[in-house]
């Protein structure tokens, strides 16, 4: 898909997800630019301001949405969000996302796990026949030892790889929380190191492997987003829209 038509894909899904976010309501909002472009969708809609207030799961949306007029808001253990809006780097054949691709999947996860109901916004061109098959999973790990925690991955056998994620300079990329990413080749039979998986339903079995990943110490959190997805909405090249429902 040409830079052209991801354009077009990605604001035909912005702006039916602009369409699902009531006026007044408190939202929360992921990273990425599929929700970049929901903002400037909100902005063009409303230009003195959007009507609405957000929770925002990066720096950078941080400010795209108070430079639309947006109302920023921090999770405070009381705020309910009516809806989160987020991006996807895949989309698997049951709704599971694998996400973290611009480094926000520990502050995306608190934010969705915050809100009612999740709405997907992505192209078509993001859906796969299995999650993992175009890119590593990315793992949010603490800067304190990482090398440790990937030895750890490595000798259990739940990665083939972890590369550690670094900037243009050379330097480790890291969180807004200031952690680390290692991107993860996930195993085709993540059922044969996952307790209690089934055959025959992978995403189910990603789950599990995904549970077994998170309880390695140092591990902050992974970009697999499995039963979280409501709605998934999928621009074409030609500008159309698909909607899957969970």
């Amino acid at each position: 898909m040409g830079s052209d038509e991801q354009n077009l894909a990605r604001h035909a899904a912005a702006r039916a997800a602009m369409e699902m976010l009531p006026e007044g309501d408190t939202i929360g909002l992921g990273s990425g630019r599929a929700v970049w472009a929901v903002i400037e969708a909100l902005r063009d809609r409303w230009p003195s301001g959007p009507p609405l207030r957000a929770v925002c799961a990066s720096s950078a949306t941080d400010t795209k949405a108070r430079e639309a007029g947006i109302e920023v808001l921090e999770l405070d253990g009381e705020l309910a969000l009516s809806v989160a809006v987020d991006g996807a780097d895949e989309v698997g054949p049951s709704l599971g996302l694998l996400k973290g691709g611009g480094g926000a999947l520990l502050r995306e996860k608190l934010v969705i796990s915050a809100a009612e109901r999740f709405v997907c916004v992505a192209e078509t061109a993001k859906l796969v026949p299995r999650l993992g098959a175009t890119r590593g999973l990315p793992v949010e790990v603490a800067r304190f030892a990482w090398r440790d925690t990937r030895r750890r991955l490595l000798e259990s056998g739940l990665v083939g790889d972890a590369v550690l994620r670094v900037q243009r300079d050379g330097e480790p990329y890291r969180t807004d929380e200031g952690h680390h990413i290692l991107d993860c080749a996930i195993p085709e039979r993540a059922d044969d190191l996952a307790p209690g998986a089934a055959l025959g339903a992978p995403e189910a079995n990603l789950r599990a492997w995904g549970a077994t990943l998170a309880a390695v110490p140092g591990v902050m959190e992974h970009g697999l987003f499995i039963d979280m997805a409501d709605v998934v909405l999928l621009g074409t090249p030609e500008g159309e829209l698909e909607t899957l429902q969970a």
